[in-house]
């Protein structure tokens, strides 16, 4: 049986999900689209209007993006150069009507291996935090998005906040997208990136993420190692080899071949950490 509820709170959201099943929507621009043409007929739960779950706050040890929070919202928000590849990913969702109304934990909890957020925000070490039958627990994203649709949601739970570290305040972000056209488009490849340079101008940390290449985002840890101690110089690009991308189990369909994504990877990545290091 259908049904619609659109709490104000976030105690009220739980107590409903504990009790009746339903679908949590926040934006809906997933949600709707994909039903056009047929009734809804399954008992949902509107978290928009639950102001505690949205904006951007900071702590002494983390960003806390809450669940409700749009790309416009992050888009106007002061962060610094970190989110640049996040904020970059933000004018990739859709149009700016899309924009006004998406959320940043809708993006996670749709799981496409196409969502625009996931490869910035693992980039980023983000951390979601979830409330449940049991409290409340931290996961990291990486732990989240489990596949195509699939995340490590279980029957009341509710994504409240993404959780981004201060470790990589100071650090530079970039990202990069593959598409049949410029924008609006469902992306073949994109990759995100975070540096940080050193006092000497070499790389102290780096985290790489690739996104619509396989059915999950992936970092790349034997890239990252390679970028570690090295001249933040146009010279990193060389470092990319096709031996980072073994493990990324690449998508074969209609959008690209599994070798063309594998190809295109390594050359956005290339193209990324060229921009990382001419970047201030």
């Amino acid at each position: 049986m259908s049904s619609y509820l659109r709490p104000t709170n976030l105690e009220d959201a739980l107590h409903h999900l504990a009790s009746v099943p339903a679908t949590v929507i926040a934006g809906g621009t997933d949600f709707y689209p994909a039903r056009v043409g047929r009734p809804v007929d399954e008992a949902i739960l509107d978290i928009s209007a639950i102001e505690e779950l949205r904006g951007i706050s900071t702590t002494s040890r983390h960003w806390r993006i809450g669940a409700t929070t749009t790309w416009r919202d992050l888009l106007d928000a002061e962060l610094p150069g970190c989110f640049d590849g996040l904020r970059a990913a933000a004018r990739q969702v859709g149009g700016q009507q899309v924009q006004n109304v998406a959320t940043v934990a809708g993006n996670l909890c749709n799981a496409s291996p196409a969502a625009d957020g996931v490869p910035p925000l693992l980039s980023l070490d983000a951390v979601v935090e979830i409330h449940g039958a049991n409290g409340v627990r931290l996961l990291p994203l990486a732990d989240f998005v489990l596949g195509n649709r699939r995340t490590a949601l279980e029957g009341s739970d509710l994504l409240t906040a993404v959780l981004v570290p201060k470790a990589w305040e100071g650090a530079r972000g970039g990202f990069l997208k593959l598409g049949a056209r410029s924008s609006l488009v469902i992306s073949i490849v994109m990759v995100a990136g975070t540096l940080t340079v050193d006092a000497h101008g070499s790389v102290e940390r780096a985290a790489l993420a690739i996104g619509a290449c396989a059915e999950t985002a992936r970092r790349l840890p034997e890239l990252e190692a390679a970028l570690r101690g090295r001249p933040a110089d146009g010279d990193l690009a060389g470092l990319v080899s096709p031996a980072h991308f073994q493990a990324l189990s690449p998508i074969d369909d209609h959008r690209g071949t599994a070798a063309y994504r594998l190809d295109a990877a390594a050359t956005l990545c290339r193209r990324l950490l060229l921009e990382l290091a001419s970047s201030p």
